[in-house]
């Protein structure tokens, strides 16, 4: 579109370390991102990272493309059919954890089938992907379509949480933080998301969120790339050791409870995730099939299929992290 041409193009002309990062102002993510400045992971990586907060997933995808940003934090899917119609997007994981199916507090619902009728919140759209995955597992291993036989009520996963708390909606499909806080509250979990792909075929659920970026920035700032990356494990591996970081996030997290706190803290260690390996791949085609067949054109694209070259792997995913000093 014409007025994407006249923003201006700041990555073009960054510094050769420098790296512009936009996040989701209360996204997961920012927790990572905060740990790994104020630890000092991006200078000892020779690194000038600047964090951009941005309002919604659409903002940050429309700051990449237009060149606002370098880096977002999407899905792979999104990025397979973005390289599809000739972008040069790539991915690297961020996190493994997905969303869940939670019943609220005192709920006598046992299964799938006591939904028959029901109000389920759907965090996202009619192709959010833990919705699709719920689709699919209902039709293979239970006979029938959820999205038929209850009502489907989309809406932003905080809205969702307090209908599920108010007895408005009977159960919540929804983001693994805003599940977390919900079962740390006292609501019980029918399903996770995880599990139900592991029931549809897939060996290990694979990472559908992370770090998304052009492949040019590798040949123009590919100390900058490499750097983040080797920041990015350096963090990871604080965060999973060390309960006192955590304390220091705390505040960040917006923990009302010890609680909750525990349940985000947990949470987020279990997600941590990896570079792609050759398995993980076959997984995440697997998952591509299931995802394709139950969303469609809308989710994946016309005539799109499962491009491997859509993940990318960092040189500190072998080489280590770097040490402060």
């Amino acid at each position: 579109m014409a007025w994407l041409a006249a923003v201006p193009n700041f990555a073009a002309v960054a510094e050769p370390n420098t790296l512009k990062v936009g996040v989701l102002k209360f996204g997961t993510v920012n927790w990572q991102l905060e740990s790994l400045q104020f630890n000092g992971f991006d200078k000892a990586a020779g690194l000038d990272l600047e964090v951009l907060a941005l309002a919604s997933k659409n903002g940050t995808s429309v700051a990449l493309q237009a060149g606002d940003v370098d880096m977002i934090v999407s899905d792979w899917i999104w990025v397979n059919r973005q390289r599809a119609s000739g972008e040069d997007f790539v991915f690297v994981p961020y996190s493994t954890a997905l969303g869940a199916l939670v019943l609220g507090e005192g709920s006598s619902i046992s299964d799938l089938a006591g939904l028959k009728g029901k109000k389920i919140g759907i965090a996202g759209g009619p192709v959010d992907k833990n919705w699709l995955v719920l689709r699919a597992w209902s039709q293979k291993l239970h006979g029938f379509d959820i999205a038929d036989s209850a009502e489907a009520v989309f809406a932003a996963p905080p809205l969702l949480n307090e209908q599920l708390r108010s007895g408005r909606i009977d159960a919540v499909l929804t983001f693994w933080p805003y599940a977390a806080r919900l079962e740390a509250a006292g609501a019980k979990r029918l399903h996770s998301v995880g599990d139900l792909v592991t029931d549809l075929g897939v060996f290990k659920p694979a990472a559908l969120v992370g770090y998304v970026f052009r492949e040019r920035l590798l040949q123009d700032r590919p100390g900058a790339v490499e750097g983040f990356f080797s920041a990015v494990a350096a963090t990871n591996a604080l965060l999973e050791k060390s309960d006192g970081e955590w304390e220091r996030l705390r505040p960040a997290m917006r923990a009302r409870t010890d609680a909750s706190f525990e349940a985000l803290k947990k949470g987020f260690r279990a997600g941590a995730a990896s570079p792609f390996t050759p398995s993980d791949q076959k997984d995440a085609a697997a998952l591509f099939e299931i995802l394709s067949a139950t969303g469609g054109e809308k989710l994946v694209g016309r005539g799109v299929s499962f491009d491997p070259t859509t993940f990318w792997t960092p040189k500190a995913a072998e080489a280590g992290a770097p040490k402060t000093q």
